[in-house]
């Protein structure tokens, strides 16, 4: 694996120009259009069913504005308050029906599972959520405003959300905002090289990484572009350096296919869009790569593998590592949940053998999600080894001599 094309990669996607690549903006199009070139390049084909590379879908951004609440006559600050509303214009008072439900979050409860569901308003709701959880709610209110799109069109409904006590009853209230809905079109980029093997033409084994990330944030000594050097431009970058090798070789007896998602910095929309368009059963193996450009605490020449206990992805990548200088760890951060933090969740729950592969060290890494992830942070020469080491590992999988056991879909966490 040339060090020299996953420079040439990470730093094409990496770069200023690309303004962070969030999802649905400029930058994420300018990606989406040079990965689709690479693949191109390399001479890949359109997954079945597509004209080109882009695998496109619809996402919905809402913007509210104007937002005027009050509670038994007091007016609620707008830093005490977050709307979420499918409504253009809301006009919305105790005297309307049906009358909404009210939910009350203590100090000692979990804010982000509450409320998670009422997040995608299905019916009118106001929440009271005691000020201790300030810092919880500002948090959501970030998310909130980062994740301005929704993969389903919103319903004609509202959430309320307010950082106060509970009101006194009988709840008095009056709220009025107007919300503007805005159909945007996402891109996932996908490529496939076909199997050698006909009697496996079904069986396919699929590389994946995704290319967006933040965009913009609050400007540190002048930069406030989250170029995502490691997040997740390595990943994708492998996806690229992967199919090229691949095609080189020219061997693969399974369909490979590669792609690159979209939108996993806000809820994972493109991995939930791409999953629907194949069928689960016909995926042998999911190799998702995340975060490979700093050395993993295991040292040069490690990854580690999510989910290791889940299948024998895992092992199978140890044993056809052996001989060789690089060794797959399991998972050494079982706590901060990456499993389900990444686009390999969504075909897992599904009962396909998908992982992800990384190297960061994510509780001490000051540069995640942050305008200092750059590429000039990053090891090439150790990611180089590590999509050097996934591509040899692979090997028995995309020859059809090995096939991960699956994973159970009653076993997996929602």
């Amino acid at each position: 694996m040339p060090q020299a094309t996953v420079e040439r990669i990470i730093r094409t996607l990496a770069a200023d120009d690309m303004q962070g690549r969030a999802t649905g903006k400029p930058g994420s199009v300018k990606a989406a259009e040079f990965l689709a070139a690479e693949f191109q390049r390399i001479g890949l084909t359109p997954l079945p069913g597509l004209q080109n590379f882009m695998q496109t879908f619809p996402a919905y951004e809402t913007r509210t504005a104007a937002a005027f609440v009050t509670i038994n006559g007091a007016k609620v600050a707008p830093d005490k308050m977050l709307l979420i509303s499918g409504q253009p214009h809301l006009n919305w008072t105790e005297a309307d029906e049906p009358a909404p439900r009210v939910v009350t979050v203590g100090p000692q409860d979990n804010l982000m599972q509450q409320i998670r569901p009422l997040l995608d308003p299905r019916e009118n709701t106001i929440v009271f959520i005691d000020p201790v959880q300030a810092a919880a709610f500002n948090r959501v209110v970030g998310y909130v405003k980062r994740g301005g799109l929704r993969p389903e069109k919103p319903a004609p409904f509202t959430t309320l959300l307010i950082l106060a006590p509970p009101a006194a009853t009988p709840l008095k209230f009056q709220v009025a905002a107007t919300t503007t809905i805005r159909t945007v079109e996402l891109r996932n980029v996908v490529g496939v090289l076909p199997g050698k093997d006909a009697a496996r033409a079904t069986e396919q084994v699929v590389f994946s990484g995704h290319y967006d990330h933040l965009g913009f944030l609050p400007a540190v000594a002048g930069d406030s572009i989250a170029n995502g050097a490691d997040d997740d431009a390595s990943g994708t970058t492998a996806v690229v350096a992967l199919a090229e090798y691949f095609k080189k070789k020219n061997d693969n007896a399974r369909p490979l296919v590669f792609v690159a998602f979209t939108a996993e910095e806000i809820g994972g929309f493109g991995a939930r869009h791409f999953s629907k368009q194949l069928d689960p059963k016909n995926v042998v193996a999911m190799f998702n790569i995340e975060m490979i450009g700093k050395q993993a605490k295991f040292g040069p020449n490690t990854a580690f593998i999510t989910g290791f206990d889940r299948s024998d992805f895992g092992k199978m990548l140890q044993d056809n590592a052996k001989g060789t200088v690089f060794r797959f760890e399991p998972d050494p951060y079982p706590e901060q949940n990456l499993f389900y933090r990444s686009d390999n969740a969504t075909l897992a729950r599904l009962g396909v053998p998908a992982h992800t592969i990384s190297t960061d060290q994510i509780p001490t890494d000051k540069k995640y999600h942050s305008v200092d992830d750059e590429v000039e942070s990053l090891d090439l020469a150790n990611m180089t080894a590590v999509i050097t080491a996934i591509g040899r590992a692979a090997s028995g999988i995309i020859s059809g001599q090995q096939t991960p056991t699956r994973i159970a879909p009653e076993t997996v966490k929602q």
